[in-house]
Formats: C-alpha cells, structure tokens, sequence
C-alpha cells in the first residue's frame, strides 16, 4: 500500500552535490511551516531552525564541520537547534522568576524533549523539500566544533545547534542506500530476544551493502556495515559535548 507522500519518503537518498541555485524565500517558508506541524510533546515546540545565507558564514560552518563542500554549496542551510530559552522569557512574562523554572528546565527530561522536537521539526522540513523536488542532506559535522558553532550563530543560554540541514536543486540522483533488513527494525511485543538471529540478519545484510559498494565504487570498495560501525565506534569523538550541553544551561546534574 502506497501513495505519492510515502514513494517519496521510501526514496530518500542524501544528496551532497547542489545546483547553484538559491531557494526563494517562498520555499523557505513552505519548508519551515512544515515543520512546525511537526508533533511536539506537550506542546512545547522546544526548538529553533537558523537559516544561513551568508557565504562567509556558510564557509565557516563547512570549515567547522570538517570541510565539507556542501555546507557551503547548496540552495539554503538550515540549522536545527534545541531551544528552551523562550521558556525562560515565558516565565518572566507570567511573573515567574527564572529560578522557578529552571529545576524542571535544566533537567534531563526536557533536553531530551528539546532533542526530539528538533529531530520531528527536521524530519518534517526533510519530506516537505523532497516532495518539492529538492534534494537533502542532514550535517551532524556541526557538532565537531560546537562552540565555534554557538558563538558564530550568536546562540543564547538554553540554546544548542543539533545537527545541520543542506537543501537544493539535486545536481545528480544518487543510489539508493538499502537500509537494514525489516526484521531487523521492527519487533512486536517485545524486544527480539534472539541474538542469533539478529546476527544472521546483519550478515546477510552486510553482503548487500558490500555489494552496494562493490557496484558504485567498481570493486574499490567493499566492506561490510558491521565492519563500518565498529571502525566508527572504536574512536572516541566530541567528549566536550557533555560539556558545552551544561554551559547552554540546557542539562545539568539532577544529583544535586
């Protein structure tokens, strides 16, 4: 069973490689309404998007995020960021001090409502552009230099970048990636509780992704993706977030 909106979600592909063409801001705006139609837990709308149209600023943030062209050539950028800050300005403007608030503000809980809101906003705006004919590509590099990121935006206390959003004019289609295998996904009831099988599952499906790369990369390249995932796992990466979530004033230790 399937319609246009869900042939264009199952045909999701990154796209890193942009006409020089700018989006309007018609566009702009379609994509940023769809996603404030995103769900948002208790109504909290926890988030905020930057568009970034600046050249020199778009340069940086390709440098930040290790280089990479897309960042700067594309038809709009979007930031995406976990955004509590007007909920301080709301407590002032009910006559509440921040001090009130903060205790369930800075919690946990509420930086994961914040992660999540951001992460069904983007998602929202991802599937809106596509269904436009654009072309998509999430950034998560921004985190690599987070605080350069933070002071370049001009982001405020109780405001985090999360990941980045490139969109355009696809120059080419790319392949389409296969993901993992349904079973592998998808469980009922409970959580399969039978490794073996998972395990059978990923080897299978390491074959097909090897000969995804085998195909796009003439032989070059073949390897598996549980071979991928513990390359990337075996190398720590961004320690200071832990800390650049606490000086946002976004999380801080519920110990205390």
């Amino acid at each position: 069973m399937t319609n246009e909106t869900i042939e264009t979600m199952l045909n999701h592909r990154s796209i890193r490689f942009f006409k020089e063409e700018t989006l309007s801001d018609e566009q702009i705006a379609t994509i940023v309404r769809a996603a404030q139609s995103a769900s948002t837990s208790s109504f909290i709308q926890a988030y905020s998007i930057i568009g970034v149209k600046d050249p020199e600023k778009k340069a940086l943030l390709s440098e930040y995020a290790g280089n990479q062209p897309y960042v700067l050539k594309n038809g709009h950028f979007m930031i995406f960021c976990a955004d509590l800050h007007r909920h301080v300005l709301a407590a002032e403007m009910e006559d509440k001090s921040a001090e009130e608030i903060l205790h369930s503000l800075e919690s946990t809980e509420k930086f994961i409502v914040s992660v999540i809101d951001a992460s069904l906003a983007a998602q929202n705006a991802a599937v809106a552009a596509e269904s436009m004919g654009l072309g998509i590509c999430y950034i998560g590099g921004i985190r690599n230099e987070l605080a350069k990121v933070i002071d370049l935006l001009g982001c405020p206390s109780h405001v985090l970048p999360l990941f980045g959003l490139a969109i355009g004019i696809p120059e080419h289609t790319s392949d389409l990636k296969p993901r993992l295998p349904y079973e592998n996904i998808y469980h009922e009831e409970s959580y399969q509780p039978d490794d073996d099988i998972m395990k059978k599952q990923l080897a299978e499906y390491n074959q097909i992704i090897s000969d995804y790369y085998n195909s796009r990369t003439a032989g070059k390249r073949q390897d598996r993706w549980t071979q991928q995932m513990v390359s990337m796992l075996s190398k720590r990466s961004r320690m200071t977030m832990d800390q650049i979530v606490r000086q946002q004033q976004l999380m801080k230790d519920e110990r205390q």
